[in-house]
């Protein structure tokens, strides 16, 4: 296989990312949320079979992402300064940065940028696919392998939910070459050892879709598309080029790296030298709120802003569990759950250590559109 770069795949510059993907694009993957919901809860089919229809926000949606990301762009380029750091202390400068696409490659071309902002260095990127109960694209990592060090390799994922990702990641590096310590902007589900910040706030990245993320589609593994060798496949979205704002996300954040550069090298070293092992309390807040709402299945409880925004965007919603204390950063949740006739339900601030919870209705096949 061959990777694909931008503008033919994708709207990033070929230099910000190499995409270890197959193209897809060609091909009508696209169902609406309802059957998808429908044939995954049942078992019929797994969610990386098919592809959401992409949510195409109104006028105001997008007023709230705009204004997400400025009042976001400082918080996230500090966070980016230190996850960087963290990155290059324990990988060194030969590091090759390895983003699980698709949330996690606008944070890889932010931590590729810092490095050649603060350092001078010119990280090679790639971004691969990881799909939940499959494992990560062996194809991808067989490509790897045989261009670099597996030992340099840092796997970089945009923020943490309950932690699934994470265990799937070690679980199917067992006995590779590669490590699994997992960076990240943001690790509320305190699971991954490298972080910006473990606050669950807003990523603006997470509010849209394709649009934000170089307009390439979730990935895709589906055995009638994907071969032996073929890597994991993806969309390329050219037709919503009109509304792409990719790289005004990353440009805003990158613009404000001079506003912090000082802090980060001042606070740096003190994250570093802190105890960042995962104590994954994250999952066991996810354990309780399931059980205190009769659900089997912890897939159905995705915490998080950014995980809740997926569910409220993807998925069939039941309702959300709001902290009272979060604030402004959820009026884009709060406006997509009126969209969708969701109920939002404050909770008490000490109630779990996400601002929020998305909950996917767990009776999808017995009305859950009631």
């Amino acid at each position: 296989m061959r990777p694909l770069y931008g503008p033919d795949f994708g709207s990033y510059p070929a230099e910000d990312v190499t995409w270890l993907l197959k193209d897809l694009s060609d091909v009508r993957l696209e169902a609406p949320a309802e059957e998808r919901e429908a044939a995954v809860q049942t078992g019929r089919a797994h969610y990386a079979e098919s592809l959401p229809i992409e949510y195409q926000p109104g006028p105001e949606y997008r007023r709230l992402f705009h204004e997400a990301l400025e009042a976001s762009a400082e918080r996230l380029a500090y966070a980016t300064g230190l996850v960087t750091e963290q990155i290059l202390a324990e990988r060194g400068p030969d590091v090759v940065l390895v983003s699980l696409a698709r949330a996690g490659t606008p944070v890889g071309i932010l931590v590729r940028r810092w490095a050649r902002y603060a350092h001078g260095l010119d990280l090679p990127h790639y971004a691969i696919s990881i799909v939940r109960d499959r494992g990560i694209d062996t194809v991808a990592l067989r490509y790897l392998a045989g261009r670099h060090d597996p030992s340099a390799v840092m796997f970089l994922d945009g923020w943490t939910g309950k932690g699934a990702i994470t265990r799937e990641l070690t679980a199917a590096l067992a006995g590779t070459a590669f490590r699994d310590d997992l960076a990240v902007l943001a690790d509320p589900g305190r699971c991954a050892p490298l972080y910006g910040t473990r606050d669950d706030f807003l990523i603006p990245s997470a509010c849209l879709n394709s649009t934000v993320s170089g307009l390439v589609s979730r990935t895709v593994l589906n055995d009638r598309l994907i071969g032996p060798d073929d890597f994991h496949g993806a969309k390329f979205y050219a037709d919503l080029a009109a509304d792409d704002v990719s790289a005004l996300f990353l440009d805003t954040v990158c613009a404000r790296f001079a506003d912090v550069a000082e802090r980060v090298a001042k606070d740096a070293p003190g994250l570093a030298a802190s105890d960042r092992a995962p104590d994954w309390s994250g999952w066991e807040a996810v354990r309780d709120v399931a059980g205190e709402h009769g659900i089997d299945d912890l897939n159905l409880v995705k915490p998080g802003i950014g995980e809740t925004t997926r569910v409220l965007l993807r998925r069939v919603p039941w309702k959300v569990l709001a902290r009272s204390d979060a604030g402004p950063e959820l009026r884009h949740i709060r406006h997509l759950a009126e969209e969708r006739g969701v109920p939002v339900v404050d909770v008490e601030p000490d109630r779990f250590p996400y601002a929020c919870m998305g909950l996917i209705h767990p009776r999808f096949g017995k009305g859950a559109a009631q």
